[in-house]
């Protein structure tokens, strides 16, 4: 163990969804709640490794599975579970898995979304199918989730943490982002009124808008002009860390965060811009 691990969170039970990207808010956050002496239950989609950018690649990485071995090297158990968030029953075998391999459920980061892709078109350029599927896994996928665990931290009885990533694009609409603009604000909203219902039962609901981040999710934007523009925008004229945003999450999940819930906190370097 280094300096810098902590045991806030020991003896408790975290699950980080999307987590097996390696530059990625998932991965990011799945080691900082390890290094504060949790364990930690990773989720990812089983990414095809052809898929994998080239970083990845070079790296050997192995998407959920390495995510996990990260976790572990805190001296912490590791659990990597392939699961669709967009999908309740995954979500109730996700959860199920969680509970017969370390007993509870503490903690839920609900991190995955849809990659970035065909929705970011004008409305009336835009698919069906395609905003179709970005409300099913950010906002339908935080839901299933956020039920699933909730309803096991209730039956434990010693309240809970829930984290929902949201975007400071569910504070600011943009033009050619509808799709990832209404999920945003969707969860938001959720995550209040779930703030509002849970707190009798010791639970916090908060959600955490990044702004524009340094992760593979943006890698179609490239890193030249359209880049550059985007920086531009941040005061602090750079791109914020998967770990950064990670810091904020594992705070909210700390006992330092007990009297914090049904708040949406940015984490975008002072810019309205997306992630």
């Amino acid at each position: 163990m280094n300096g810098h691990e902590t045991s806030e969170l020991h003896g408790k039970v975290a699950i980080v969804t999307g987590a097996g990207r390696m530059r990625g808010i998932g991965r990011g956050t799945a080691n900082v709640l390890a290094r504060m002496g949790a364990d930690v239950v990773v989720t990812g989609t089983g990414r095809n490794p052809d898929t994998f950018p080239d970083d990845e690649k070079q790296a050997g990485w192995r998407d959920i599975q390495s995510t996990a071995q990260e976790v572990e090297a805190f001296g912490v158990r590791a659990l990597a579970l392939v699961s669709n968030v967009a999908d309740q029953i995954d979500v109730k075998k996700m959860i199920d898995a969680t509970v017969a391999e370390f007993g509870r459920v503490d903690i839920i980061v609900n991190n995955a979304a849809a990659p970035y892709g065909d929705d970011r078109v004008a409305v009336l350029d835009m698919n069906t199918d395609a905003f179709k599927k970005i409300i099913d896994v950010k906002l339908m996928g935080t839901f299933y989730c956020s039920k699933a665990a909730a309803a096991q931290m209730v039956k434990q009885g010693d309240g809970g943490r829930i984290v929902n990533l949201s975007s400071t694009m569910g504070k600011s609409g943009r033009a050619n982002t509808s799709a990832y603009n209404a999920a945003n604000f969707a969860v938001d909203g959720f995550t209040q009124a779930l703030a509002k219902e849970l707190g009798v039962h010791q639970i916090t609901a908060n959600s955490v808008c990044p702004g524009l981040t340094e992760t593979s999710r943006l890698d179609p934007l490239g890193r030249t002009d359209r880049w550059a523009a985007r920086i531009a925008e941040v005061p602090l004229r750079r791109a914020g860390t998967d770990e950064e945003v990670g810091e904020l999450i594992g705070f909210l999940c700390s006992p330092r965060a007990a009297y914090i819930t049904g708040q949406s906190i940015n984490v975008n370097g002072g810019s309205i811009t997306e992630r």
